[in-house]
């Protein structure tokens, strides 16, 4: 990294330490003998908590700024301090690959092992009164606060998605099922605002994970706190956050905000596999529901009829890890004392893991959803089944004074005697009927109509056409919403990975 020029006299770039140092560790002093190298290379993070740089960097300011207010560092000192870490930032986006050479520890020393090469021993001077225990903290839930910007971006497409899909097929019916059986005739677009509403779900569990992870444990130290009287709100604002942490103890060891985050992309995670286990059962020649787009499709290297679902298959699978990490830090933190240990930094890699999977799975399922294509006939021709009216005769003879319970057991034996006929229950006579039931009048086999029995559920949340319509305007406002939010939002940097 080039060293940077200063331009105060009193203070070159070229200051050593008055004490001498064996080496750069941020711990050393105490120790007579170098690691076991096998162990170094064990307890080392830097391989996977250098794509918290860009936070560390943010942190690393806002101290900076706090140190000089309490006259630990100069405005000379603030100012080339702060050069030097805008230096390290611009390397960092201008090449990432300088970080691979790299022996640091972890994503502190790395800082401040480049400040001091830039700065001498100035670069020491900024951790002054913090631990690697807080900052670790800080930088995480920064992470994590960004993360849910940007998959909430995400989710944000995706509801799009499914919402002009619920548009454009708006009207086409379907077999709404339950334990996989046939079951009540409803609109394809309720069936696919259903998913909607889940997903619409994790955005607010995303939130928050969010307001979980807002709050600034700077000046919390190691455990017991700062002794140079740091303006900790001050810090926070600086930082974004709108509080700080009650208590310093509890700061340096919380991981719930890490919690709520693993379980948010679990959900969103869990969502999307139910959704493609639908997709992989429509996309069967035995419904023949969907017809899958070539772009996220596969073939068979042996069978050359074959287009496969492996997208949602995909997704489907992985879900598996996403959930491992959620159960993997559940783990950890189980069995952990108060305050710091270093179990905690297991914390970062599966959630790390767990948000690029789940970036990566609502990318894949956009795209899918948008270019699905829905067999509007074949929808039509298994919501049309007579068997799927059963419950609207029911109601037949409840309007006619009959308690349910008792009408539903009539309905059932007008379908054990179409089946005893081998023929659609419509299809009976009426003195058939009639037999089962004085009640039952020739209007009763009059042939029902899946329009007839879609549009008779009209309460709120239902299937009718007009309360799906009024939902596909509410999930349309819900987006313009959730759009305009994220929009007065910076850009998160949580999608860079150093």
């Amino acid at each position: 990294m080039p060293a940077l020029a200063t331009n105060d006299p009193n203070m070159p770039m070229t200051d050593q330490p008055t004490t001498e140092r064996k080496d750069d560790r941020l711990w050393g002093g105490r120790f007579e003998r170098e690691p076991d190298k096998a162990f170094d290379a064990f307890q080392r993070s830097f391989s996977f908590d250098r794509r918290l740089l860009p936070y560390e960097l943010e942190v690393d300011r806002a101290w900076a700024k706090a140190l000089q207010k309490i006259g630990i560092l100069s405005e000379v000192e603030v100012r080339d301090t702060l050069a030097a870490l805008q230096l390290i930032g611009d390397e960092l986006n201008a090449d990432q690959t300088f970080l691979q050479g790299s022996t640091a520890e972890d994503v502190h020393h790395f800082v401040e092992s480049a400040l001091v090469h830039e700065l001498g021993a100035l670069g020491w001077k900024l951790h002054t009164g913090r631990s690697r225990n807080e900052l670790i903290a800080t930088d995480f839930r920064l992470f994590v606060m960004d993360a849910v910007a940007s998959l909430q971006r995400q989710l944000t497409e995706f509801l799009t998605a499914i919402l002009e899909q619920a548009k454009t097929n708006f009207g086409v019916p379907m077999a709404g099922m339950t334990h996989m059986q046939h079951a009540q005739p409803i609109l394809l677009s309720h069936f696919l605002l259903a998913h909607a509403e889940a997903f619409s779900r994790d955005v607010t569990r995303l939130q928050h994970a969010a307001e979980s992870a807002d709050a600034c444990p700077m000046g919390s130290g190691a455990l017991a706190g700062n002794s140079f009287s740091i303006d900790r709100d001050a810090v926070a604002r600086d930082l974004g956050f709108s509080r700080i942490t009650a208590n310093s103890l509890d700061a340096v060891g919380d991981r719930d905000f890490a919690l709520a985050y693993l379980f948010a992309l679990t959900g969103i995670a869990t969502h999307l596999s139910r959704l493609a286990e639908d997709f992989v059962i429509f996309a069967s020649q035995e419904f023949g529901y969907v017809i899958l787009p070539d772009e996220y499709s596969t073939g068979s290297s042996l069978m050359p009829q074959k287009k496969n679902p492996d997208a949602w298959e995909l997704i489907r699978g992985k879900t598996g890890r996403v959930t491992g990490a959620l159960l993997g830090l559940l783990t950890t933190l189980k069995g952990l004392p108060t305050g710091y240990q270093r179990d905690l930094q297991e914390d970062k890699e599966g959630l790390f893991a767990a948000h690029d999977q789940v970036a990566a799975m609502l990318a894949i399922a956009t795209g899918a959803v948008t270019a699905t294509k829905f067999n509007a006939d074949r929808l039509r021709a298994a919501a049309s089944n007579p068997i799927l009216f059963a419950t609207d005769a029911a109601d037949y003879l409840v309007h006619k004074g009959l308690p349910f319970r008792q009408a539903h057991d009539l309905i059932g034996k007008v379908l054990r005697e179409a089946e005893r006929q081998s023929k659609p229950w419509t299809q009976l006579s009426l003195e058939d009927v009639k037999k089962i039931s004085p009640l039952f009048e020739q209007d009763f086999l009059a042939a029902p109509s899946v329009e007839s029995s879609v549009a008779i559920k009209s309460v709120p949340g239902g299937t009718a056409p007009e309360q799906v319509r009024s939902a596909i305007a509410e999930l349309q406002k819900r987006i313009v919403t959730l759009n305009a939010a994220l929009n007065s939002k910076p850009n998160p940097k949580s999608g860079e990975k150093p």
